[in-house]
C-alpha cells in the first residue's frame, strides 16, 4: 500500500499534519484534498488536540494544484475547456478554506519551501504563519490564465493592501519569506533549520492559552473586516459576553489574582 499523501504526527496536544507528495512538491490531487480535509475533521473533533501545525514533506510546503491531476488535466491538441474548474473549487478548494476558518483550534502553517498558488492560499488561511528563510511564496494562477483562489482574492487584499495584492497576483513573481514578513502577508520569517521547532514551540505555547478564546478573536478579526465600526462594537459586546461565562475566563482571573499560571480546559 502507497503511503498515506498526509502524514499525522501528534506531540501532546499538537497534531501536525504534513502534506506528503515530496516528488510533486505537496501539489494537489484529489485524493490529498480528501485526506487532509478528513484530517482537519478529524482534528475538530478530538478534544485532545488544542493546535495543529500544517507543512510539507521534502523541499516544498505545497506546489499548488498538481496540473497532473485527472480533475484537472487537459489535452493541449483539444480546443475548449475541456474541464469544469468551478466544479473542482466546489468540491474540494472552498470546503478546504471553510474548514480552516471553522477550525475550533488555531492552526500555523510552518512553510518549509515553496508555497505556489492554492499552495500559498493555503498557508494564509491559516492562523499563523511561520516561513523558513529560504521558502518563497508565488500567486502563480495568471501564468495558466486563472486568478487567485483558495480564498486568495479575500486575503490578499486584507493582508497586504490592494496595490500589493495586484501586483503579487498580476505579475506572479517569487517573494521572498523575509519580503512576505516585511509586507505582513506572513507572521515570522525564521531560519531554515528552526523553523519545525519554532513551529512546535508557537503551536505549543497556543494550546496552552485560551483556545474558545483564540477563536472567537479570529472569527471577529474576519467578521469586522465586512463590518462598519458600530456593528463591530457590538459583536465585540456579543462574544465578550459568552467568554465571560467561559470556564477559562474565571481561571483566568482567578490564577491572576493568585499570582499562578493558568491552566486552560475550555475548547
Amino acid at each position: 500500500m502507497s503511503e498515506s499523501t498526509v502524514l499525522v504526527t501528534q506531540r501532546g496536544p499538537v497534531r501536525t499534519l504534513t502534506l506528503n507528495r515530496p516528488a510533486s512538491l505537496n501539489s494537489f490531487t484529489g485524493e490529498m484534498h480528501d485526506r487532509l480535509l478528513s484530517e482537519l475533521n478529524a482534528a475538530a473533533d478530538d478534544p485532545g488536540v488544542r493546535c495543529v501545525v500544517l507543512t510539507g514533506a521534502g523541499r516544498a510546503f505545497c506546489a499548488g494544484q498538481d496540473l497532473a491531476d485527472p480533475a484537472v488535466a487537459v489535452d493541449p491538441k483539444a480546443e475548449g475547456a475541456a474541464k469544469d474548474l468551478g466544479a473542482m473549487i466546489e468540491r474540494y478548494y472552498r470546503p478546504l478554506a471553510l474548514r480552516l476558518h471553522s477550525m475550533p483550534v488555531p492552526v500555523v502553517a510552518a512553510i518549509n519551501g515553496v508555497a505556489a498558488g492554492a499552495g500559498a492560499n493555503l498557508a494564509l488561511n491559516c492562523d499563523v504563519a511561520l516561513a523558513a528563510r529560504s521558502a518563497v511564496l508565488i500567486q502563480a494562477f495568471a501564468k495558466i490564465g486563472l486568478i487567485p483562489d483558495t480564498g486568495g482574492t479575500w486575503l490578499l487584499p486584507r493582508l497586504v493592501g490592494r496595490a500589493h495584492a495586484l501586483g503579487l497576483s498580476l505579475l506572479g513573481g517569487k517573494l521572498p519569506a523575509a519580503e512576505a514578513e516585511r509586507l505582513g502577508l506572513i507572521w515570522q520569517c525564521v531560519d531554515d533549520e528552526t523553523l519545525q521547532v519554532q513551529a512546535q514551540t508557537l503551536a505549543e505555547r497556543l494550546s496552552e492559552m485560551p483556545t474558545k478564546a483564540l477563536v472567537a478573536t479570529r472569527n471577529a478579526l474576519d467578521a469586522a473586516q465586512l463590518l462598519d465600526f458600530d456593528a463591530a462594537l457590538l459583536q465585540e459586546q456579543r462574544l465578550q459576553r459568552e467568554l465571560g461565562f467561559s470556564g477559562d475566563y474565571r481561571e483566568g482571573v482567578s490564577a491572576f489574582t493568585e499570582k499562578r499560571s493558568p491552566r486552560f480546559t475550555d475548547r
